[in-house]
C-alpha cells in the first residue's frame, strides 16, 4: 500500500458528515507542493481527495480551515478515474492516518471570542545562582 507523509495547505474548510451508520467522516481536499521551484518562485502542485474518520474527524474538523497547513500521514494513496462533463479524468485519493496541526493555530471557530490576550508573567532574569557548582563537563 502507498504511504504519503507530508506539509499540505487545505484548499477548503472540512466538510464534516455522517454515514447512514452515524460515523463521522471529513471530507479534505490537500495540495501538496513538490519539486523545484519555477522561474516565478512556484512549486508544482498535486491535489489530494482525502477523508477523515471517526472521533478525531469531528474534534479536528474545527481547526482544518482553508490554507492552512498541517503534516498529514495518508495510507491507501491511489489514483482514481470519473466521468466529468469535460470527459474522463483522474484524481489522487487518500485516507488520512495521521494529523499534525500546524504550529500557528488559533482557536476552533465554535470557541472564538473577543477576549483580550493574556500574557505570561515575566520571569526574573537568572543570575546563575541557583545552579550546582558541580557541573559535569
Amino acid at each position: 500500500m502507498a504511504k504519503m507523509i507530508g506539509m499540505m495547505r487545505l484548499g477548503r474548510d472540512a466538510e464534516l458528515r455522517y454515514t447512514e451508520a452515524g460515523d463521522p467522516v471529513a471530507r479534505l481536499s490537500l495540495a501538496y507542493n513538490y519539486g523545484k521551484a519555477d522561474h516565478t518562485g512556484r512549486r508544482p502542485v498535486t491535489w489530494v481527495d482525502a477523508s477523515l474518520w471517526g472521533k478525531r474527524a469531528e474534534a479536528l474538523s474545527p481547526y482544518l480551515l482553508k490554507g492552512t497547513a498541517h503534516c498529514f500521514t495518508l495510507d491507501e494513496v491511489h489514483i482514481e478515474t470519473y466521468e466529468s462533463a469535460k470527459g474522463p479524468g483522474h484524481k489522487l485519493v487518500g485516507r488520512v492516518m495521521d494529523v499534525e496541526l500546524g504550529a500557528r493555530q488559533e482557536a476552533a471557530p465554535a470557541t472564538r471570542t473577543q477576549q483580550p490576550q493574556r500574557q505570561a508573567p515575566a520571569r526574573p532574569a537568572s543570575d546563575f545562582s541557583d545552579m550546582d557548582s558541580d557541573i559535569p563537563f
